[in-house]
């Protein structure tokens, strides 16, 4: 084993002596794991109707079926298979609006804060303005313009949110641009390509991954909120926002429809969050203290 297998090898260790980190990973991989496999493993199709079956509660509650495991919706349709694929949507929402806003904000911050000058100067105000807007209202804002859709939420999130990674990732381009070794590598005459991608971009890279852990958690809530407006996925489109809405119309007589989607998100979003700032804790130094 080498000594880079051996460093890898402890630093992953490391990591999961952390109970945010390893409590994080596990709900996170099982949302994953059910993201994409929901089409194979919901035992019914999410959008299939049965009004003799409607409003059953949870198979283990005195009056439920055995086949709809958590029961069913005022329209019969199974709430289980509709979680399942709910994960789908809000796994393919989370990971390319993460991606989408990871890439232009990095390539962004990168350019601020390496670059400097007029570029970062202008970028940073751009930012400021933008980042004066509440990101909720903003997004609703755009959602009306482009209209509902999958797509569309992707899109809003990803215009909404980069000004977050470009913020944090130029602020640390900027404490890594003065460290020794990329002072070497410009006095060794190398080009500015492979000092940022070289020498800077594998010291911001943990950042990184902290901010598209977190972003993934916002991404989720997002999807949620607008869904349960109406300005979300397409009513067909099982998501958990329309079924946390949905679920308020029947909180008296059906509580178990709302309790669902909404503690399924909770726990989502929880523990994206929890691995987030598992990571952070263990990537910064200055956090120590606190461990």
């Amino acid at each position: 084993m080498t000594v880079m297998e051996k460093t890898l090898k402890g630093s992953l260790l490391n990591s999961l002596r952390s109970k945010k980190i390893l409590v994080g990973l596990v709900i996170v991989t099982v949302f994953v794991f059910t993201g994409l496999t929901a089409p194979y493993i919901a035992p019914h199709d999410p959008n299939k109707q049965s009004l003799r079956d409607a409003n059953l509660p949870p198979a283990w509650v005195e009056g439920g079926n055995p086949s709809y495991l958590m029961g069913t919706d005022s329209l019969g349709r199974d709430i289980f298979s509709r979680l399942l694929h709910g994960a789908s949507v809000a796994l393919y929402v989370a990971a390319t609006a993460t991606f989408l806003t990871g890439v232009v904000g990095t390539i962004l911050g990168i350019a601020a804060g390496y670059i400097r000058g007029k570029i970062d100067e202008l970028l940073m105000r751009v930012v400021d303005i933008w980042m004066s807007f509440p990101p909720v209202i903003l997004a609703i804002a755009l959602i009306s313009l482009l209209g509902t859709g999958i797509n569309n939420v992707i899109l809003a999130i990803a215009v909404v949110d980069w000004t977050r990674f470009t913020r944090v990732v130029r602020s640390e381009v900027l404490a890594v641009r003065e460290k020794d070794f990329v002072a070497s590598a410009r006095a060794a005459g190398f080009s500015t390509n492979y000092i940022i991608w070289r020498e800077i971009f594998p010291n911001i890279l943990p950042t990184i991954i902290v901010l598209a852990t977190l972003e993934m958690g916002i991404a989720v809530s997002v999807e949620v909120l607008l869904s349960f407006v109406g300005l979300g996925v397409k009513p067909t489109t099982p998501s958990w926002g329309t079924m946390i809405s949905d679920g308020l119309s029947y909180l008296r007589t059906s509580p178990t429809m709302l309790m669902f989607p909404l503690l399924t998100t909770m726990v989502v979003v929880l523990s994206l969050n929890l691995l987030g700032d598992g990571i952070r804790e263990k990537i910064d130094p200055k956090l120590e203290v606190f461990r």
